[in-house]
């Protein structure tokens, strides 16, 4: 085995990694060599003596997320060959064009980096690391980045202050790693924004929306939009751009409003069609006359952050849709979501079907949704699936 520390599991506790589930939870460690610190790279053995992969140690439920099941060296090569192979998954799907340069790179488990989460905008890289090995091995990261042929990447920003477990006291910097700001607009199919990596949430801009935004503009063209939980606005000016009669957008934040406001007038200025409120999503529904909208986005924050939060997640997501059953015009259609990883697909579904029968509306499902495929899903990690969405026809 490589020169590495080892992490030693308890009889038995191989079996989830034999099928290659990335997560070596700290209940199935037996022991471990001293001297291990957070973020290290380590050996895993069976009880056996059997070596089983090489990937990053933290303190936590999680105590090694698996890199590679093979025995190697985790150093520039491995990152440029994962970072590369991510690449080339993207030009595959056909992301980089003259009228798309927002993009996921690294969608940490799905793209074999747990820990890991890379956003392309433009010539700008956002990095998020959620280990703190992924937190030592940023500025290789950088570098592998900015060295890739054809990404086109110039400036590496790293933002990692909200993203890392508090207890390690990494004491992480937002900031710059190669390069500085040259611009903040990025290009989606076609559409500008304005991206807020320095203080937004995420890295941004939500690019998981992508997809499903293209979706809305399909059902928009002379329909009466209401965007809740609108953010930077992505639903918005896709609606305008399907031809919507009118579209407001909703959001609790004056800066999210400010950030809407800005891109739908980089994409269609002066344009009366839109109007935008700073309001409580609960307050906005309850006080609006039934029938005003025939379109409605729900695409809410994670009601549940971990699982001891799933019960009142899903008593919100009921109300929720509730409201916008009662309110939405007859022949509406409602585009709703999830982005709760703890909360399942038949979840969230049981849920909406709750506060449709609450309604006592006729409700039918036309969609399915879920995140892009620049997000992809480890399939021996179903964990990493987490955007759930449905498109409603109501009457």
């Amino acid at each position: 085995m490589k020169e590495y520390k080892t992490v030693t599991l308890r009889r038995g506790k191989e079996e989830s990694l034999d099928r290659f589930h990335p997560w070596v939870f700290s209940g199935a460690v037996a022991r471990q060599d001293d001297g291990i610190e957070e973020g290290d790279v380590v050996n895993v053995v069976a009880s056996d003596g059997r070596h089983i992969g090489v990937g990053h140690y933290q303190i936590g439920s999680i105590a090694v997320r698996i890199l590679d099941f093979a025995d190697r060296t985790i150093d520039g090569a491995f990152y440029h060959e994962r970072l590369s192979e991510a690449f080339t998954l993207r030009t595959t799907l056909g992301l980089l064009r003259d009228d798309n340069n927002a993009f996921r790179l690294v969608h940490g488990e799905g793209d074999f980096l747990p820990g890991l989460v890379v956003d392309i905008y433009g010539p700008t890289a956002v990095v998020q690391a959620h280990s703190p090995g992924m937190h030592y091995a940023r500025d290789i990261i950088a570098h592998v980045l900015v060295d890739m042929p054809d990404a086109g990447v110039e400036n590496v920003y790293y933002k990692s202050e909200t993203t890392l477990p508090y207890k390690a006291q990494l004491d992480p910097q937002n900031d710059y790693i190669i390069g500085g700001y040259t611009t903040d607009v990025a290009v989606e199919n076609g559409l500008k924004f304005h991206v807020d990596w320095l203080k937004g949430q995420k890295t941004g801009f939500f690019v998981d929306q992508r997809d499903n935004r293209a979706f809305l503009q399909r059902y928009a063209a002379g329909r009466r939009v209401l965007n809740m939980f609108c953010y930077t606005g992505g639903f918005s000016f896709y609606a305008l751009r399907g031809g919507a009669s009118l579209v407001h957008s909703v959001d609790s934040s004056a800066k999210a409003i400010s950030l809407t406001d800005a891109n739908v007038e980089l994409n269609f200025p002066g344009d009366e069609r839109h109007k935008s409120f700073i309001a409580d999503a609960f307050d906005f529904l309850n006080e609006i006359e039934p029938g005003k909208y025939d379109l409605i986005v729900l695409d809410p924050p994670a009601f549940a952050k971990h699982r001891g939060a799933i019960r009142n997640a899903l008593i919100g997501y009921r109300r929720l849709n509730a409201r916008a059953f009662e309110k939405i015009a007859s022949g509406g259609i409602l585009f709703t979501f999830s982005c709760s990883q703890a909360v399942s697909r038949e979840q969230f579904r049981l849920a909406v079907f709750s506060a449709a029968a609450q309604s006592r509306r006729r409700v039918r499902i036309l969609h399915q949704l879920t995140q892009p495929a620049d997000h992809p899903v480890n399939i021996y990690h179903p964990e990493g699936e987490y955007l759930k969405g449905l498109i409603l026809y109501v009457e």
